[in-house]
């Protein structure tokens, strides 16, 4: 009978959150049947004060701290992350280990259409990102703060005019709203590493890595280091009103899109690079958009 212990995995306690958690145990079992995984639920700041705007409680790194704490203080093996909101560095001791296939990065408007939107619609969005888009695409609309999980937010959709949300959760849970708009990545840059899952565990637990790194999905991979490279060189957090979306070409060229608002009401600033190496696609499409602005 085998005796080893469970792979212990922490996470935020919400039921995207746990519904991540699951998959990726999931995927291990089928990667190794004999791997046994359990789960370990941890509260965050974020998750526990969802009357305060984000950016007052430390940004979208509140969501993550305590996780990783778990991880690094050994009462969890790894963490199941939305790659979305990951800080740019990861804490001394950790390493991203995996990042499985990606799902949908598209953001979405959920309650109506943006092309059928009244003039003076209100839109309810916490993320300075998603805002300064669509500002630029409707300078028309009124924006209203949106904060808690997947189905308090569905529920308060009722109360404005549309509410934005990634796609990914939506379909991760199941959610069917009645008017679903996805905005294509063109016209709504998406954020650094939405839709993609990241792993971490401790940089020297071995045995861990190498059982993260067969469920490693390459190419979304690099897509997902590209992004965070870019976000890494701005110097910024999940908080700054920037997007980032790569894509893998012919012979592994990666592609990216990025996005920077810098000041309500002042044009975006847009780039799109290209590139065989994730760090170095990154950050050239981070120092051009930085340049633009000196």
């Amino acid at each position: 009978m085998d005796r080893s212990p469970p792979l212990r995995i922490a996470t935020r306690g919400s039921e995207l959150a746990q519904w991540q958690a699951r998959s990726i145990a999931a995927a291990l079992s089928l990667a190794d049947p004999a791997v046994r995984v359990e789960l370990v639920v941890i509260s965050t700041e974020g998750d526990r004060r969802h009357d305060v705007p984000l950016q007052q409680i430390g940004g979208k790194g509140v969501f993550v701290k305590e996780v990783q704490a778990a991880v690094l203080d050994g009462r969890a093996d790894l963490a199941v992350h939305s790659a979305k909101d990951l800080p740019a560095e990861t804490p001394d001791g950790l390493v991203i280990a995996a990042v499985p296939e990606r799902a949908d990065a598209r953001d979405a408007l959920v309650g109506d259409r943006l092309a059928d939107l009244r003039p003076g619609a209100i839109v309810a969005t916490g993320a300075p990102r998603r805002r300064a888009q669509l500002e630029a695409l409707r300078p028309d609309l009124v924006f209203a703060e949106l904060r808690g999980n997947i189905d308090t937010r569905l529920a308060k959709a009722h109360e404005f005019d549309a509410i934005v949300m990634a796609m990914a959760a939506l379909v991760r849970l199941d959610r069917h709203p009645e008017i679903v708009d996805p905005l294509g990545v063109d016209e709504m840059v998406p954020q650094v590493g939405q839709g993609a899952l990241a792993i971490e565990c401790r940089a020297d637990d071995l045995a861990v890595r190498r059982a993260l790194a067969s469920i490693e999905h390459a190419p979304s991979r690099q897509v997902v280091d590209a992004e965070r490279s870019f976000l890494l060189r701005l110097g910024g957090d999940c908080d700054l009103p920037a997007g980032a979306h790569a894509t893998l070409g012919e012979r592994g060229l990666i592609v990216l899109d990025a996005v920077l608002a810098v000041e309500p009401g002042r044009p975006l600033r847009r780039i799109t690079t290209s590139g065989n190496d994730p760090r170095e696609v990154g950050e050239s499409a981070a120092a051009a958009l930085l340049v633009a602005g000196s």
